[in-house]
């Protein structure tokens, strides 16, 4: 499974510029990784692209089924940003607990092989106007247990996420969905 691969190994990509990412803080018990983006897109875009469209802009690799059109989130509380399987199963990756389109998504869950790891945390996504665009930011607060300490994952994590948050800016600002 790639997602296994991209969460426990360090991404050596160098991200776009307009995005800062950094890993907040990290302890043997959990972490919190924080991103900021400008996307030259409406506030309203940005939401209706990150809920309705996550397979354009997610990376195929961070999946189990090897395929992002294969992702949905429920725009709803209590909705789920679940994956479908081959033969008819499937993977609950997050859980939405508080949505206000063009405004805020807050998911809960472990993403991932985090899942195996008797770990939750808790997304929190703020859109908000910026200059000719939106103002994007990520937390993700991880806790949970780990025998080499949690705070070892915090870099990995924040790799995967900072990609995959710049190629959903990418998608927003040209259209064109992300391969």
């Amino acid at each position: 499974m790639n997602l296994s691969a991209g969460l426990t190994t360090v991404s050596f990509l160098v991200m776009a510029a307009s995005t800062r990412a950094e890993v907040a803080d990290a302890s043997v018990n959990g972490f919190t990784i924080k991103a900021t983006l400008s996307i030259q897109a409406s506030p309203d875009d940005v939401y209706r692209r990150i809920v309705r469209n996550v397979g354009d802009w997610w990376d195929p690799s961070h999946t189990f089924s090897g395929n992002s059109r294969n992702l949905t989130i429920e725009e709803k509380p209590t909705g789920c940003f679940c994956e479908k399987l081959p033969d008819g199963g499937g993977v609950r990756h997050m859980q939405v607990i508080y949505l206000d389109p063009g405004k805020r998504l807050v998911l809960t869950g472990a993403l991932g092989p985090l899942q195996a790891m008797a770990a939750t945390g808790t997304m929190t996504i703020l859109l908000s106007p910026a200059d000719r665009g939106t103002r994007l930011e990520v937390t993700y607060g991880v806790l949970g247990y780990l025998p080499a300490g949690m705070n070892t994952l915090a870099a990995p994590v924040d790799g995967v996420l900072t990609g995959l948050f710049n190629r959903l800016k990418n998608y927003a600002e040209s259209g064109v969905p992300t391969k």
